[in-house]
């Protein structure tokens, strides 16, 4: 299973998010597999260990998949999560309040980028939910 967390703006204009993972329902030859989610873009960043990264909304719907590093995000609400290597981002917040983030371990947090296509379906199911 790949851990994912969905960060999304909810209704009063605060970011939001839910634990979950990906669909890895398909398969063949023993792999397990997540169907295609269409993308625009993929690129890659390295923050030094100790970064972080005050209020923002994400730029775009994207997954943000993580290689290094381990992060605590934090909502306007206080509430928070953490990001570790292997983990991924689903971030759906592009607009409102926001989140911040801060690496938290003595790593670098490299990470990659995916920009969605507009109107992709993303194979995320939130914990709980039958599969």
């Amino acid at each position: 299973m790949i851990r994912c967390v969905r960060i999304w703006t909810a209704e009063d204009g605060n970011s939001s998010f839910e634990e979950g993972h990906i669909d890895l329902s398909g398969g063949a030859r023993g792999d397990i597999l997540s169907a295609t989610a269409g993308a625009v873009s993929i690129s890659f960043r390295e923050t030094k260990s100790g970064g972080t990264f005050d209020w923002h909304d994400a730029p775009a719907r994207q997954f943000v998949i993580t290689l290094s590093g381990t992060l605590d995000f934090v909502t306007r609400r206080g509430e928070h999560f953490t990001i570790r290597p292997g983990d991924i981002l689903l971030a759906e917040d592009t607009a409102g309040s926001g989140h911040s983030w801060k690496l938290v371990d003595d790593q670098p947090w490299r990470r990659a980028y995916v920009i969605f296509a507009p109107g992709a379906d993303i194979p995320f199911i939130p914990t709980g939910t039958p599969a």
